[in-house]
């Protein structure tokens, strides 16, 4: 796909579509942060003075042309501006992910070569200056909040305020430079540098040109009619391509409001207060805010829960047929707004979900249960399916087509193939430049013509052109006797309990399945709470025997459904163990978008597999662990194993649940 035309009346930079925005919406609100619990407002002309002002200090500081700038915090205005201002001296913005410990992020800035950091708070700081020895090329650390970084070495260690007042003092002496480069920026400038999860190894350094963030920024943008009033909540890592395409790609573009939260704790409670009409978030997050509802109705009186539960029920039938436009008639139309007036209402309001227009999830498959209860309530939550390497969008579903088990239609601009393997391949104006220092990578990933392989294993269905995903193409095997094996798939049915919080699944090659599961804390420590049942850590709760039966109850049920797929029956769960601790990135075991390293995890409890597979009934196992302080220490447990009852292939659903 020919990637040289420059689409006429374009904006060709994110500062050029700044500058627009502050002639079109200059007094509009563009960004809002809390901060001590009040919002704090910046328009688009005040966000572009603070953005120059940024830009100033960095040309002091020197920066060059080319140079890659870290960016380093929670979502905050200035760090957002600190990316912009980047661009605009003709550097390259690459945040990476505020929770990366510190051998991570030292991996990042020195594949990169970052003479620049920008920090949010005195603990980015911390890791960057625990690094410095093996990153040299450091050369300056800025950081916006000063709190705990008096006493600190401030001889490469500036605060954003000051950089920004010196820029401020030398408008005059850098106007002319800064004019200069960035009239420089053009359609295939590099735009930002976003670095991959690393499921399989190390993270790789994607390259974003301003072509793929404006051009995917547009037609996502048109297609879900987004405009400048539209409120967005930027919670989501700033590492995250998602986050940079919603909170500066298609934020620039349309000119919509991005707010920041004060901290992760109050994301919640700040987003029943903006009320966002434009959210997304990942299945886990939909499946976190289910829980507590859930949870908050057990403890509900009878009549509440009575009257939830029979509103609900109805609100699945009715709420998605009023989102599709299709007829409904009058009296459940009645009762539909009886329903919404009593306890539908409520319930958004309270979750901060009643102004949201459009909703999307992604990452993970999400659960038809949890999809269609947000559908039932009248949000319009929709999937979308993307990668880094796409600038975000390869698929989204359209209004009025909207179902749990697709990923929807290709994105305006985007074509999609399948291969004779059955992976996805697309190509787009999205599609990445390269991945930085490694074109061996670039070229297996991407061909000359501009064909992107996901790694991703699916179908396109012919009647309506919705594009389903079946599991990582890497993951999908045999087992022993030929049958197809697909872990993901299972894997998602069992985290649509809100009981459990993540499940691996083994099984390739072998002559039957078998799972790790974790449980969710939260969920299970409240059932255990109305249920007496003492437990002094997640340890204990996890093996507790009633525990063990309740997730055997959910593996039992996920194979029931399982044996109704003739094609897939064979991947129904035989044996499985609660694990001892939850999987963590820290550890090694996710990635910082929490995707599962299965190499990692076969690797580290291969103990434990080899105990499912051996018939045992119980197994000991010494686990190693690293705690928020950076030690390393061990955790021990003996784990029960259990057998789940299977079903006969292909068995109706009603005959396998008797």
């Amino acid at each position: 796909m020919a990637q040289t035309d420059t689409p006429k009346g374009v904006p060709h930079s994110i500062p050029a579509l700044l500058a627009r925005n502050v002639a079109q919406f200059g007094s509009k609100p563009a960004y809002r942060e809390k901060e001590l619990g009040i919002w704090q407002n910046w328009t688009w002309a005040e966000a572009a003075e603070e953005i120059d002002a940024i830009a100033y200090g960095l040309l002091a500081l020197g920066v060059n042309r080319g140079d890659h700038v870290a960016v380093i915090g929670r979502n905050r205005p200035a760090l957002y501006w600190s990316m912009v201002a980047a661009q605009k001296v003709g550097a390259v913005p690459v945040p990476l992910y505020q929770d990366a410990v510190a051998e991570e992020m030292a991996y990042v800035l020195e594949h990169c070569f970052a003479r620049f950091v920008i920090c949010g708070d005195q603990e980015q700081v911390d890791k960057v200056i625990e690094v410095q020895g093996r990153v040299p090329q450091i050369e300056h650390i800025i950081y916006q909040d000063p709190r705990g970084l008096r006493k600190y070495d401030h001889s490469k260690l500036h605060a954003l305020a000051d950089v920004q007042a010196e820029g401020r003092a030398a408008h005059d002496r850098f106007d002319k430079e800064l004019k200069t480069r960035e009239a420089e920026l053009d359609f295939d400038s590099t735009c930002v540098m976003l670095y991959t999860s690393g499921t399989t190894g190390k993270p790789k350094g994607v390259v974003l040109s301003n072509r793929n963030i404006i051009l995917t920024s547009k037609a996502s943008s048109e297609f879900d009619h987004l405009d400048p009033h539209d409120e967005v909540l930027a919670y989501l890592p700033m590492a995250w391509v998602g986050d940079f395409i919603f909170s500066i790609g298609q934020a620039m573009w349309t000119g919509f409001c991005v707010n920041c939260p004060e901290s992760a704790d109050t994301t919640l409670a700040d987003l029943r207060e903006i009320g966002p009409t434009y959210y997304f978030a990942p299945p886990r997050v939909f499946e976190t805010l289910l829980t507590s509802v859930m949870i908050r109705m057990e403890d509900a009186g009878p009549l509440k829960r009575r009257l939830f539960h029979y509103f609900l029920e109805h609100a699945k039938v009715v709420g998605p047929r009023l989102l599709d436009g299709k007829n409904v008639g009058a009296m459940d139309r009645l009762k539909y707004q009886l329903g919404n007036l009593l306890m539908i209402g409520p319930l958004k309001n309270a979750l901060g979900l009643t102004r949201i227009r459009v909703g999307y999830t992604a990452g993970e498959a999400i659960g038809p249960e949890i999809f269609d209860f947000y559908r039932a309530l009248g949000i319009n939550l929709k999937q979308l399916y993307g990668q880094t390497e796409a600038s975000v969008f390869i698929t989204q579903q359209p209004d009025n087509e909207v179902r749990p088990d697709t990923v929807g239609v290709p994105s305006p601009g985007v074509e999609i193939r399948i291969d004779d393997k059955g992976e996805v391949y697309y190509r787009s104006p999205g599609v990445f430049v390269e991945y930085y220092k490694n074109p061996e990578s670039t070229a297996s990933t991407k061909d000359p013509d501009g064909w992107v392989a996901t790694g991703d294993a699916g179908f396109i269905e012919p009647d309506t052109g919705h594009l389903r995903i079946i599991d990582r193409a890497k993951d999908v095997g045999k087992m022993a006797d030929g049958s197809l094996f697909a872990p993901k798939y299972v894997e998602n049915k069992l985290k649509f309990f809100p009981n459990i919080l993540e499940a691996v699944v083994f099984g390739s090659g072998r002559d039957y399945c078998t799972a790790f599961i974790n449980i969710d804390l939260t969920a299970v420590g409240n059932w255990a709470e109305r249920n007496n049942i003492a437990y002094a850590s997640y340890q204990e709760l996890a093996g507790h025997p009633k525990v063990m039966d309740m997730i055997q109850s959910h593996v039992e049920e996920v194979n029931r459904s399982v044996a109704t797929d003739e094609m897939l029956s064979g991947c129904q769960v035989h044996r499985f163990l609660v694990l001892h601790k939850e999987l963590d990135a820290d550890d090694g075991e996710l990635t910082r978008t929490r995707k599962v390293r299965r190499r990692i995890i076969e690797e580290k409890f291969h103990d434990l597999i080899d105990a499912l597979y051996s018939g045992k009934t119980s197994q000991y196992t010494e686990t190693e662990v690293t705690y928020e302080d950076g030690r390393k220490g061990k955790i021990k447990a003996t784990l029960e194993i259990r057998d789940a009852a299977t079903v006969a292939a292909g068995a109706p659903a009603q005959v396998a649940a008797e």
